[in-house]
């Protein structure tokens, strides 16, 4: 499959995650959600790899390979999920989508000096479109005492979760020169996100509740952590194929779904969709796909 094509199904993927993990996360506290999350994720790529990977593919793989994959974990998944998690829990799974949805910009920066890769016109007015369509729906859902409304401290968590989306990318890339393989990759990855969010945790204290903990939040919870693992290994894969620009604009096909699960799973009162939304979503598609005839 093309590059373009397996962005797109992560950044599917990637939506029915958020989706999960909002309903999963009135009941877990934002850091020890984000932990259990990349712990589980960390089981199911590394059961991913034993089963489909040539493990002698490590045999000297030098140790550059291992620090850009763990630093690639750090920034996407430590920093990442952290910010995006407590984004979902301040503004709602729908707008995070959204402010998240400005990793294009970033991007489009960050490929150019990071990568040389200057994207095409039809590419760029893809990108553009879909980030019209972010604006459209970053600036609603609001409550109807403040409608519309997004305080700068708010949108910082998401928009902080765009800039580490973009950044990672740089890592992955120099580990992948090193050990072409995107699932060994990515398990490295997470696996060291997942015993420094660990050990993070253990001096932190953390409380494990926000909510009322009951078996349908532990069910999403688990839901979130397969899905997000699943989706993050054919990011990485596509990022070895396509260029960064449009794997990060690709992934923001996660917006619509968000949208459309958001307030079946959580309630309208707390995910209020609205036409102009909607109007947001369709230019989110349409961008895309741009992204993947052009792309």
């Amino acid at each position: 499959m093309t590059g373009a094509l397996w962005a797109t199904i992560s950044g599917l993927g990637f939506g029915v995650f958020q989706a999960f993990n909002r309903r999963a996360g009135r009941a877990f506290d934002a850091y020890f959600s984000t932990f259990v999350l990349i712990a589980v994720s960390a089981l199911i790529l590394a059961a991913a790899s034993v089963l489909t990977e040539d493990l002698g593919q490590f045999k000297g793989v030098p140790l550059m390979a291992y620090i850009n994959f763990g630093l690639a974990g750090i920034v996407h998944f430590y920093l990442g999920w952290t910010l995006l998690t407590i984004s979902q829990n301040k503004v709602g799974a729908a707008r995070t989508g959204a402010l998240s949805g400005t990793s294009p910009l970033f991007a489009l920066f960050i490929s150019a000096l990071a990568f040389k890769e200057f994207l095409r016109l039809p590419v760029l007015s893809g990108i553009f479109i879909l980030v019209a369509g972010v604006y459209l729906v970053s600036f609603e859902n609001g409550s109807a005492e403040n409608p519309g409304v997004i305080t700068w401290r708010d949108s910082v968590f998401g928009l902080g979760t765009a800039l580490c989306f973009s950044i990672s990318p740089i890592f992955i890339r120099g580990g992948l020169k090193d050990l072409n393989s995107p699932l060994l990759g990515v398990t490295i990855g997470m696996s060291f996100s997942a015993l420094a969010y660990g050990i993070t945790l253990l001096f932190r204290h953390t409380q494990i509740k926000q909510g009322p903990l009951t078996r349908d939040a532990i069910v999403f919870q688990l839901l979130a952590s397969f899905f997000v693992g699943i989706s993050t290994w054919t990011r990485w894969i596509a990022l070895d194929k396509a260029p960064v620009g449009v794997v990060l604009a690709l992934g923001r096909l996660n917006v619509p779904v968000v949208i459309l699960l958001s307030p079946l799973l959580v309630g309208k009162a707390e995910e209020n969709v609205t036409l102009r939304v909607w109007l947001g979503a369709a230019m989110i598609v349409a961008g895309s796909i741009i992204l993947n005839f052009y792309g």
